[in-house]
């Protein structure tokens, strides 16, 4: 037997009203035919999704696994409901998951622009580490990511930009004095601050180190970029920073002094990413191309449309 919608709605109500006769009321259904289809629910699966007593029902281990599921799927269904009923682009709502580095320096001006021109689309957006996008969007709890494409293979890649990476440092430090970009050789001998190891920048770091003869510190790993301009204004190290972030933030600080990195290697791309084999979503160029727009308004290097 296939299970029908349905039946998922009927064991949902009866888990969230706890009793057969209000489920069926709320589904205006008769208590007897709610019953039956959930006594053939259980039967098929050979599984029992609830107990029931005088006092009421209560659902089981394996029901409360089974309510769960059901409550995805019947959510799903509904989505995709409203998403094909809609001429706004993502079906009226995008779930976007984005680089804590990226998000408060680029998004402000993409959603404000986004609003303008699609004022029914809702974008929700939600900052994670490398890792937690990646899982995010495997699972299908992100509609699409803005994140480093190499960490990401085997998904649906536009590259939209390429930012440097810059050196923040206290201001009264000898790499403050100098003007213009700060080469490798600068950075010979120096302590250098990162986000932890589960962002690409870290690892970027860490090669940028192996090339200039300089040490990635090991007592100190930075949650934001705000912790590590500030350790960097305490004389701790010198802090490497995206541009973006630089522009938007780090050149407004009176504590630090930031210059851009000169080595071929201090870059990143940005990428807008989907998930492998799922089609294009309507509104991905209109995305796309907000998003380029606003990175080449900040003086970054974009990529060309596709």
């Amino acid at each position: 037997m296939n299970l029908t919608l349905r039946q998922l709605e009927y064991i949902v109500a009866v888990h969230r009203l706890g009793r057969f006769g209000l489920a069926a009321e709320l589904l205006n259904v008769s208590q007897p035919s709610l019953s039956a289809q959930i006594a053939k629910v259980e039967a098929t699966l050979g599984v029992r999704l609830f107990e029931r007593d005088r006092g009421g029902v209560q659902v089981t281990a394996r029901g409360e696994d089974f309510v769960r599921r059901a409550q995805t799927i019947l959510a799903q269904v509904q989505d995709l409901t409203l998403a094909m009923a809609s001429d706004v682009p993502f079906g009226g709502r995008l779930r976007l998951g984005v680089l804590p580095s990226i998000g408060p320096y680029l998004l402000p001006q993409v959603v404000r622009s986004i609003h303008r021109d699609q004022p029914d689309l809702k974008v929700l957006v939600r900052e994670e580490a490398t890792q937690g996008l990646e899982r995010g969007l495997r699972s299908g709890r992100f509609d699409a990511i803005l994140s480093t494409p190499e960490d990401h293979p085997n998904t649906r890649q536009t590259r939209l930009f390429n930012e440097n990476l810059w050196i923040a440092t206290a201001v009264d430090d000898p790499l403050a004095r100098t003007g213009g970009p700060a080469t490798a050789q600068d950075l010979a001998g120096q302590r250098l601050l990162t986000l932890d190891n589960s962002h690409r920048l870290s690892r970027i770091v860490y090669a940028l180190a192996a090339e200039a003869g300089g040490m990635v510190s090991d007592d100190y790993e930075g949650t934001s970029l705000d912790s590590i301009l500030l350790m960097a204004a305490t004389g701790a190290g010198v802090a490497i920073i995206p541009e973006l972030f630089a522009k938007r933030q780090a050149m407004f600080r009176e504590e630090v002094t930031v210059r851009p990195l000169a080595p071929e290697s201090a870059t990143r791309d940005i990428a807008l990413m989907l998930r492998t084999g799922e089609d294009q979503l309507a509104g991905h160029a209109l995305l796309s191309k907000t998003l380029r727009d606003a990175a080449e308004a900040l003086g970054l290097r974009t990529y060309g449309g596709g």
